[in-house]
This record gives C-alpha cells, sequence and structure tokens, in this order.
C-alpha cells in the first residue's frame, strides 16, 4: 500500500497501521504491562509495518506475515517476532481489522539457548573498575553488586525508589507494578550490597524527592537499559570480555545453582512466572555435570570403596 494511502474496512476501523499500533498500546497499558513490554510491542509491531507497508490490508497480510517470518534469524528473534505479532494481530482480529490471525498456528521455535558463563575473576575486576568517588561509578558499583546478589532485571533495578529498601532487614522489594510480571517479590540482599545502596542514597542532591529512583543519572533522570549498556560494555572493553547487563543476570543464576540453590527459589528470584524460562540461565557446562555426576553416582553408595589396580609384574 503506497505511502499515505488509507485503509476503508469501517467507520470504525483505525485508518492507518499507525492508529491501529495506538489503540493496541492503549490496550495493553489498560491491561497494566509493563513499559518495557508496551516499548517491545511498539518495536516489533513498527519494524514489520516499516519492512512491509502494505501489509495494512486483509489481502495482503498473511503473504507479508509469510515473508516476514520466512527471514533467517536466531531462534530466539522469531520466537519474540511471533510472540508480540501474534498477539497484535489476536486483537486487531477482535476488533475487526482482520478477519483472521495470520500467525494463528505458528510454532515457536526450539531454542536451547547458550550458557553465558563469566568466571569468578572477571567479576571481581569488573567490580573493582567504577570510580566509587564519583556519583556515576558509585551508582554502576552499587548496581552491579545488587544485580550479583540478586539476579534482578535491569528494567526493574532501574525503578526501585529508596523506600523499597529496608536496610534493617536486608532486602528489597521489587512493586507489583514495576515488576515484568506484574506480581511483587523480596529479596534478600548481602550486607556489602545495602552498604554500597546505603551510600549511594546519601550521595542524591539535596532536591531529589522519594519519586527520584535510586539507579539514576547525575541530574535525577531515571537509568534506561540503553545507558546501562553502554556503561557495562565500557567496563568489559576494559577488561577485555564480551560483557551484557543480562550476562550479570545469568551469572547469579548459575552460580545460585552451583552453590547448591534449588530450581523453585531461583524461579522466585529471578521472578519468572514458569520453571520452564528459569531452566534457560541454568544451562549447566560439561564441567559441571561432570562434578555434579561424580559427586550424585549411586555408583558412590554402591561401591564406596576404591581399588587400585595392581600393576603387572
Amino acid at each position: 500500500m503506497p505511502k499515505g494511502k488509507v485503509l476503508k474496512l469501517h467507520k470504525d476501523t483505525p485508518a492507518t497501521w499507525e492508529e491501529a499500533l495506538k489503540q493496541f498500546l492503549w490496550w495493553k497499558q489498560g491491561e497494566q504491562v509493563s513499559k518495557r513490554t508496551i516499548e517491545d510491542y511498539r518495536y516489533h509491531v513498527t519494524r514489520f509495518f516499516t519492512c512491509h507497508p502494505d501489509a495494512y490490508n486483509p489481502k495482503n497480510v498473511k503473504k507479508c506475515v509469510l515473508e516476514y517470518m520466512s527471514r533467517e534469524c536466531k531462534p530466539t528473534t522469531y520466537n519474540l517476532r511471533l510472540i508480540y505479532l501474534r498477539t497484535f494481530f489476536k486483537w486487531a482480529v477482535k476488533e475487526g481489522i482482520f478477519p483472521e490471525n495470520p500467525l494463528e498456528g505458528f510454532q515457536k521455535k526450539k531454542d536451547e539457548g547458550r550458557v553465558v558463563d563469566t568466571d569468578t575473576e572477571t567479576l571481581e575486576r569488573l567490580l573493582s573498575l567504577p570510580d566509587r568517588a564519583t556519583f556515576s561509578g558509585l551508582r554502576d558499583y552499587a548496581l552491579l553488586l545488587l544485580t550479583l546478589d540478586t539476579g534482578i532485571r535491569p528494567g526493574e533495578a532501574f525503578l526501585l525508589l529508596p523506600d523499597d529498601f529496608n536496610f534493617k532487614s536486608l532486602q528489597v522489594t521489587v512493586r507489583r507494578e514495576t515488576a515484568k510480571t506484574r506480581t511483587s517479590r523480596t529479596l534478600p540482599i548481602l550486607p556489602i550490597t545495602a552498604n554500597a545502596v546505603r551510600e549511594l542514597i546519601a550521595a542524591r542532591h539535596p532536591s531529589w524527592r522519594g519519586n527520584v529512583p535510586v539507579f539514576c543519572t547525575q541530574d535525577g533522570r531515571p537509568l534506561d537499559r540503553h545507558s546501562w549498556g553502554d556503561r557495562v560494555e565500557s567496563y568489559a572493553k576494559k577488561l577485555g570480555v564480551k560483557l551484557w547487563p543480562y550476562a550479570l543476570r545469568h551469572a547469579f543464576a548459575l552460580t545460585y545453582i552451583r552453590n547448591g540453590g534449588y530450581e523453585l527459589g531461583l524461579q522466585r528470584t529471578l521472578g519468572h512466572s514458569t520453571l520452564a524460562m528459569t531452566r534457560r540461565y541454568v544451562n549447566l557446562t560439561q564441567a559441571d555435570l561432570r562434578e555434579m555426576n561424580t559427586a550424585a553416582s549411586p555408583l558412590n553408595t554402591l561401591l564406596p570403596q576404591r581399588h587400585r589396580v595392581r600393576k603387572r609384574r
């Protein structure tokens, strides 16, 4: 469909995909989904119609969707496109924009994930890099500690307020309205993390009120995933490694399991709605599996004694 041409279906039907997207996002906001999810919907729907401007038409949409979904990409990317676009088209069918969902019946691609295994030495060196004599450095240090201590999502950490921390009981609460799954959870923190966050709060500008997030910029604006990603990347370059914010969440999950934590406990801590998602974070390495098998093998009970093979003469 040429740019500027509008679709005429029904008097109440949005004339353009941009208008349809706007109404769809209003609907999702009414469902109280997170701001991050809203932006993800906006990104994926916009990307699809930008690639296929003639798709906002019942006669063309199926062909455009098939072409778009057939493009070579990683399973994770494919699955994200499927999830967000299918939800949009489901809404569009209910609104009478399209007669059927062009993604109905599509299946997710199997994604075994990847092992994100950051060694302890690298993490120790990472924590030594932020300049804690500056507000930004102190903020980075405290946020790194909090992520490695709790596995909190970056987007959830950015929205934490001073009152969300209870330093007496050593815990932090992710409020329902800021949690990705819209379910609140309270996470224990270690004293070293609590001290760093307390120091960061003490360094805030006196004029900042309680609604200014703990992890903010020097002028009190909320930190976002792009600026935080750039900060972590700059530290990673100094270390000569590849790191990104979610790799720290992976590091927490993997270390949690290695140190004897249980999957159900990890699921609750990470804020996952299903255990299947949690298991993607704990893809143990072959060395981990070998060590666990050696310790847990039934043969340790059946054959507790080790017998040396006598040398042949």
